[in-house]
């Protein structure tokens, strides 16, 4: 029966976005190409419009919510690490998310829709993970120097 539901679901083949100049720790592949693909949805408006702007800003954000995530108790970083696991897995990831292809491969429609129904979710854990995913990716954009000129934003006073 579970092997008949699996059947025609995308396996593990996200491709995370590379970042060399980031020692990751909390996130591993599976989890940076969920935030790589969760980012652009959520920051919508906010990144830059060029393309090889747009995609260094997600590898930025990427990096920026591990960064932000091991800065957490290690309790939390663990249940961030069930969420992902529960995102990456693809029959729960189909079941849960309603995204039926990897993360790399899911439209922007697959996961704003996604993301739309666990906000309004009746379900409190589902709306909790929406929320846990949206702050810290907002907190990982808004906090890079990058992000700032976008919002006329001129950065921290000078201190003297």
């Amino acid at each position: 029966m579970v092997a008949g539901v699996g059947y025609g679901l995308a396996t593990h083949d996200s491709v995370p976005p590379a970042d060399p100049a980031h020692t990751f720790v909390v996130l591993d592949d599976e989890g940076r190409a969920i935030v790589a693909a969760i980012a652009p949805i959520m920051l919508a408006g906010a990144l830059p419009d060029d393309a090889p702007a747009h995609d260094a800003a997600v590898v930025q954000v990427v990096a920026g919510f591990d960064t932000a995530v091991a800065a957490l108790p290690l309790a939390v970083q663990d249940e961030v690490r069930q969420l992902f696991s529960l995102l990456g897995f693809p029959l729960t990831r189909a079941l849960a998310a309603g995204v039926t292809t990897s993360w790399s491969s899911a439209s922007a429609d697959q996961i704003a829709g996604f993301l739309r129904r666990w906000q309004f979710s009746s379900n409190a854990l589902l709306r909790s993970g929406y929320q846990a995913l949206h702050q810290l990716i907002l907190a990982s954009w808004y906090a890079n120097p990058l992000s700032w000129r976008r919002i006329g934003y001129p950065g921290p006073p000078a201190v003297k």
